[in-house]
């Protein structure tokens, strides 16, 4: 073996070696607990899935009110730990703080956009999403009548909202649509009960799908809808398998591939900053279809689902997005 050729090689695993040093991954959850079924256990997923292609551990962080996040983010990137991710609007204006103090440092965002050149903001056209799970709920109902339980009342919520409302009036103009949040404050992530007793009244009005947008407060309505034999809607992650048989179906938003990418982006020099926006065009959000639920989606369902994804693909429907002006044109 020629010198000229271990030089090389010690060259290439000198640079392997510097690359991996520098990824130490850290993500913080929102409020709400890692082990949600929903929002949070998106990303735990995506982590987990990074860590067993690679190998590479990874810290993180379970925050219990706001102002624990703020101090997590901070903790990890003074520790040297890149990327470090946040999922929650909830740590917009921490992420604002800390990333500027450490320009040096990766960071990503989940549901809220930070414009600073170390900061990926990665967006979801939940509209989108919730329309097609709103249409199918639309086909389903056999009253008329459907529901919607949101956690904290917040634009990004009613965002949901919107979207379901109008992909259940796709079907009947004159469906009625229920719509209650938890709560104001971030614990309305983390109520089950009180989704549950929302869940109810809605039932009681009439309801028989109700679509759960709540993190961990979702649980509730899943469990409720189940209880009373009326159809629920999960949220996030796929939840089909919650209640197999009373989810018709999840509007999956794919947090875990915000997190593996971001992971195997810096791994691989390949990070770049600005804002990632998905929708039903990028796979961002699906409706999801497995043996938990395959029976409750009929033919007629799936087709008018599918013409709906090609539809807004084309542009021939669009989705009104609450939060573009905070109103919701129905």
């Amino acid at each position: 073996m020629t010198k000229t050729l271990l030089t090389l090689i010690a060259t290439a695993m000198l640079s392997s070696t510097a690359i991996a040093a520098e990824i130490k991954p850290a993500l913080v959850y929102g409020t709400g607990g890692k082990f949600d079924k929903s929002f949070n256990e998106a990303a735990y997923n995506g982590a987990e899935m990074y860590k067993k292609e690679t190998g590479t551990e990874y810290r993180d962080f379970e925050p219990t009110s706001d102002t624990q996040g703020e101090q997590a983010i901070r903790n990890f990137a003074s520790k040297g730990f890149n990327p470090v991710i946040a999922v929650s609007f909830a740590w917009t204006s921490a992420m604002e703080k800390v990333a500027a103090e450490y320009p040096d440092t990766k960071f990503v965002i989940v549901d809220s956009v930070v414009e600073l050149p170390n900061v990926r903001s990665v967006v979801y056209n939940e509209a989108e999403g919730s329309y097609l799970v709103g249409l199918l709920a639309g086909m389903a109902s056999k009253t008329g009548k459907v529901g919607f339980v949101g956690g904290m009342d917040i634009p990004l919520i009613r965002k949901f909202g919107c979207g379901y409302a109008q992909g259940a009036k796709s079907v009947k103009s004159d469906m009625q649509v229920f719509q209650n949040m938890v709560g104001t404050t971030g614990a309305a992530w983390n109520d089950p009960v009180r989704a549950g007793e929302l869940t109810k009244n809605q039932i009681d009005q009439g309801a028989d799908v109700i679509y759960a947008a709540a993190g961990a407060s979702g649980l509730g309505v899943l469990q409720t809808a189940a209880d009373n034999k009326k159809f629920s809607i999960g949220v996030d992650s796929n939840q089909n398998h919650v209640h197999p048989g009373s989810v018709l179906t999840s509007m999956v938003k794919r947090v875990d591939l915000a997190v593996y990418n971001a992971y195997k982006d810096l791994a691989e020099d390949k990070f770049t900053a600005g804002v990632q926006s998905n929708g039903i065009k990028d796979g961002g959000v699906v409706y999801a279809v497995d043996d938990n639920n395959k029976a409750l989606i009929t033919p007629e369902m799936k087709a008018a689902a599918d013409k709906a994804t090609a539809d807004i693909i084309a542009g021939t429907v669009k989705v009104h997005d609450y939060m573009t002006d905070n109103k919701c044109p129905l």
